[in-house]
């Protein structure tokens, strides 16, 4: 078998637009430009003797360096195509996922630059999603969350915006259908009017929703535990879970959110891991321990059965709980959790100029006694 060798793709990144903030305000600039990169190109689809090999051995699948941007795993018939890229800042993968004989493609959980010192917005990383798009000569019908995340803030709405005009029509934005019982909890935490929330999503997924990418079928599943509102998308014999399994030597993600549940985490893996063993599980983020190093974006349900340190066969529910809930009380919150939601809740959307002309966020104060 002939074997695929990296190869040196160089990317040039669209003029990046810049927006830059005080500590609490947002406002627009332009004319920043980035410069151009050169990233290895890894083209991990492994054949049959590669996978049989590593099972056999027990070993954890290979992960591209920190340093690349993106691999392809090639697709098999009635497969997808699957472009999987890293953003180190917030440790997110994102993705882009094709239908091969249409080039019909979606793009899942985009990631916004945000500089939480400087207070700028870039669009660095979904710059390079765009140019990715064009190298492939893609058409993007859907962008799609797996749930209002913590941690980053979504690239959605810019993305729509700039792919309407450039392929000539606007990509649907879909999230989960419960995703209003969140926006209306921070929304009134954070002061957010309620006509700049409402209605911003195109298009509200159900447990077992069915969609079309091309000539591909995508199922929505409804995965709750980290929030009330999480989505996962199978898509083949793939699910991109978001934030619900972690690579097998981290385990689960955080129950302590607002609406949030151990004990639906626990089923919502379970059903994960009730899949065919050969059904990958794409992950929203990886954090990846010093002894293993690269930041891996997926790992069969095979693996996870038998190695997630959360999930692996013989967990309880019981001890699964107990284990989550000790280790959540220990978590600090997320780094960009306000600026994340606020925009997140939005779509992707930025805040409406205020009487000054400048983009607010609130952040609240973590004050003990204020007498004065």
């Amino acid at each position: 078998m002939k074997s695929i060798r990296p190869q040196i793709v160089c990317i040039a990144r669209p003029t990046a637009r810049l927006i830059r903030a005080s500590p609490a305000t947002i406002t627009a600039k332009r004319g920043s430009t980035f410069a151009t990169k050169t990233y290895r190109l890894f083209h991990q689809a492994p054949s049959r003797i590669e996978i049989l090999s590593r099972r056999a051995s027990n070993s954890l699948p290979t992960a591209p360096s920190r340093q690349a941007a993106y691999s392809t795993a090639t697709a098999p018939t009635n497969e997808p195509t699957i472009h999987d890229v890293f953003e180190p800042k917030t440790s997110t993968w994102q993705y882009i996922v094709a239908d091969p004989f249409t080039s019909t493609a979606v793009i899942i959980d985009p990631v916004l630059d945000y500089d939480p010192v400087t207070q700028a917005i870039t669009t660095e990383s979904a710059d390079a999603l765009l140019s990715l798009v064009k190298e492939k000569g893609y058409d993007i019908s859907h962008i799609l969350e797996t749930h209002a995340h913590a941690d980053h803030l979504t690239a959605a709405s810019y993305l729509q915006s700039r792919l309407a005009e450039e392929q000539g029509h606007k990509p649907s934005i879909g999230i989960g259908k419960r995703i209003g019982q969140v926006q209306k909890l921070f929304g009134e935490k954070y002061g957010v009017p309620r006509q700049e929330y409402e209605r911003v999503v195109d298009k509200l997924f159900d447990d077992d929703e069915t969609f079309e990418i091309g000539q591909l079928k995508a199922t929505a599943m409804h995965l709750p535990g980290h929030t009330p509102d999480h989505l996962g998308y199978k898509i083949g014999d793939n699910v991109f879970c978001g934030d619900s399994l972690f690579h097998a030597d981290i385990g689960t993600a955080r129950c302590d959110f607002p609406g949030g549940s151990a004990n639906n985490l626990f089923n919502s893996g379970r059903r994960l891991l009730s899949l065919p063993d050969n059904v990958k599980i794409w992950t929203g983020h990886d954090y990846p321990p010093s002894e293993r190093g690269t930041p891996a974006s997926w790992m069969s349900v095979e693996e996870h059965r038998k190695q997630n340190r959360h999930l692996k066969d013989g967990v309880t529910e019981e001890e699964f709980v107990a284990m989550r809930q000790e280790r959540d009380a220990t978590l600090a919150a997320p780094r960009l959790l306000d600026q994340s939601l606020q925009i997140n809740i939005r779509g992707g959307r930025l805040p409406r100029p205020s009487e000054s002309g400048l983009r607010m966020l609130h952040l609240p104060l973590k004050v003990k006694s204020a007498q004065w």
